[in-house]
């Protein structure tokens, strides 16, 4: 009030002003904020927010390969594990550097079973989604978790050791139903005659076999039995953008098997990169190096982006896919 009885028309203009103020603000159009929360993409930004991406993924790969020469000087003097005091592991050269551009999130139970998942708000309204899941091992939290988020999902699981999916799914009515559960091995080549146990094919095969173009999410986790079996479906496309819009991989890098050798095994995952695949997360499976004492870290979980053709991740107005055909 002693402002107002000193200085009463400026006092009176200051109020109008704030008033005129309050008002514009009021009926100004939105704008966008300063900052935008990570891993999120707002209106038609997606294809920018994936461009910059891949802009970083590619100085990441430069950095790759000064770390090889450092520890090298080349792939094939690298030891994946080594142990002379050398600061790095097999990891450390295949960074999830890539940043999904949509809510990345665990999904299934904490610990071992669980996946990390990208973008899963955009996959759960459809009307028709399919995922594939090989290796189920009486576990499937994943699966069906994801299956409670998107309703018309199904999900087809393959398994030669054991005889269906985990009691997450066989105990729900609605998950068991949109199931459907094949004890077949994923490989490199199909040999399913009565003779062969157990019954393997191709992810290309059984994708024809099940009337599918398309898989939103793959799951795999399949012993070390993934390098070949992906290579061959990877070959099959000819460099066209694969079918499906994110993998979920467990790696197995054991050191009774060849594809421990680094050379061998950077050629392997730059097939993948050549192919659109961009790692968003990995986890280490440190249950397998409590389990088994004394083993160095050969286990670890990636989680991939397929950055090519035109899907849920990477698009606005994907094309519509086959519905699901049995």
């Amino acid at each position: 009030m002693a402002l107002y009885s000193r200085h009463p028309r400026f006092t009176i203009t200051l109020l109008v002003l704030i008033f005129i103020s309050v008002l514009l603000f009021a009926n100004s159009e939105p704008h966008e904020p300063l900052f935008n929360p990570p891993g999120f993409h707002r209106g038609g930004r997606l294809v920018d927010a994936l461009t910059i991406e891949e802009e970083q993924y590619q100085k990441v790969l430069n950095l790759r390969q000064d770390l090889i020469r450092k520890w090298g000087p080349t792939p094939d003097k690298i030891d994946p594990f080594p142990s002379h005091g050398e600061f790095y592991t097999l990891w450390d050269f295949f960074l999830p550097a890539f940043r999904c551009p949509h809510r990345v999130e665990r999904v299934g139970v904490m610990g071992d079973g669980g996946k990390w998942i990208c973008g899963l708000e955009r996959i759960a309204p459809k009307k028709n989604c399919v995922m594939y899941s090989f290796g189920i091992n009486g576990e499937s939290s994943f699966e069906a978790d994801i299956m409670k988020a998107a309703p018309g999902c199904e999900v087809y699981g393959y398994d030669f050791s054991v005889n269906s999916f985990g009691p997450e799914i066989e105990l729900e009515s609605d998950l068991k139903r949109r199931s459907h559960f094949f004890p077949y091995a994923l490989g490199p080549k199909d040999a399913h005659s009565p003779a062969d146990d157990p019954k393997m094919y191709t992810l290309r095969t059984l994708m024809e076999r099940n009337g599918h173009d398309f898989i939103d999410v793959l799951k795999v986790d399949i012993e070390g039995n993934e390098f070949d079996s992906l290579e061959v479906f990877i070959d099959s496309f000819h460099g066209e953008p694969l079918p499906f819009g994110q993998l979920q991989l467990e790696v197995h890098a054991f050191g009774h098997v060849a594809w421990q050798e680094f050379s061998k095994f950077l050629k392997w995952w730059e097939k993948l990169e050549a192919a659109g695949l961009r790692p968003f997360f990995s986890e280490p499976n440190l249950v397998y190096v409590n389990l088994v004492r004394g083993v160095p870290p050969e286990l670890i979980e990636y989680s991939f982006i397929n950055i090519r053709g035109s899907h849920e991740l990477v698009s606005d107005r994907p094309p519509a896919h086959r519905r699901i055909s049995q």
